[in-house]
């Protein structure tokens, strides 16, 4: 097969499934794993991939264009594997925080039925646990951003100073080994930056395609990760140099 077949099968591959795995990859093409990474070297070159730790993604400017509404069906069932053992977790008579993220909004489908006090910023998050009779649910309020369906800036974080957070479930659009955590919008990076204070345990929910990646803003190092909940496609090597680094790592079914 020449390059350019093998570069425009690449990009198929991601424009289907939005992130590809080395290995696979080359499996698939019939090449080795040289020849794909090197694939991906200049297609990254190009603009049209990021390379990840044992893979590649679309560019993350494809990433933020897509709406809210669309993100909850991207990569579903990893999702809601995540979701359900995140919501194990949780213990009766806890402060929890749930973010603005498409994949904890998943969590508020299997969260117990113990009595809880909830904390969040969205809206969605909300509307979807208003009739539950154990919550006692709080909104931050705050500026309505409409993209995320969230309430962020300075009022939503001094709402929550009163509080202890004993969990905050929460995700982002990457996570790297060195720079940490990172959102695109700057406002909702700077929001979660102030919830992680307040907060015993954080626990990140991302699924494999964020593994390795970084957007614009940094809110949170490696360090202030109590646990990452991810899925079983999560690349080994990415995991276990977090454990190496005292982060416990979890993997949905």
């Amino acid at each position: 097969m020449l390059a350019i077949d093998r570069q425009i099968r690449i990009l198929e591959l991601l424009k289907r499934v939005g992130s590809v795995r080395t290995i696979e990859t080359a499996y698939e093409l019939g090449v080795t794993d040289e020849t794909v990474r090197k694939d991906f070297e200049l297609l990254e070159k190009r603009g049209e991939l990021v390379r990840t730790h044992g893979g590649a993604t679309r560019p993350q400017r494809i990433r933020e264009e897509l709406p809210f509404t669309e993100r909850q069906t991207v990569r579903r069932e990893e999702k809601r594997s995540i979701a359900r053992l995140a919501a194990s977790r949780i213990q009766a008579n806890e402060t929890i925080f749930l973010d603005a993220s498409s994949t904890v909004l998943t969590l508020t489908e299997f969260l117990p039925d113990l009595p809880l006090t909830i904390l969040t910023n969205a809206l969605g998050v909300f509307n979807a646990l208003s009739d539950r009779p154990n919550f006692d649910l709080i909104c931050t309020g705050g500026i309505f951003d409409s993209k995320s369906r969230s309430f962020i800036g300075l009022s939503a974080e001094q709402s929550l100073q009163r509080y202890n957070i004993h969990r905050m479930f929460f995700s982002g659009n990457g996570i790297h080994l060195e720079r940490g955590v990172s959102e695109s919008n700057s406002l909702q990076a700077a929001f979660k930056e102030r919830v992680i204070a307040n907060a015993e345990n954080v626990v990140l929910l991302a699924d494999h395609s964020k593994l390795g990646q970084k957007a614009a803003f940094f809110f949170s190092e490696v360090a202030d990760i109590t646990c990452l909940i991810t899925d079983r496609a999560a690349d080994k090597e990415f995991i276990e140099n977090l454990r190496a680094q005292g982060i416990e790592v979890l993997q949905g079914d």
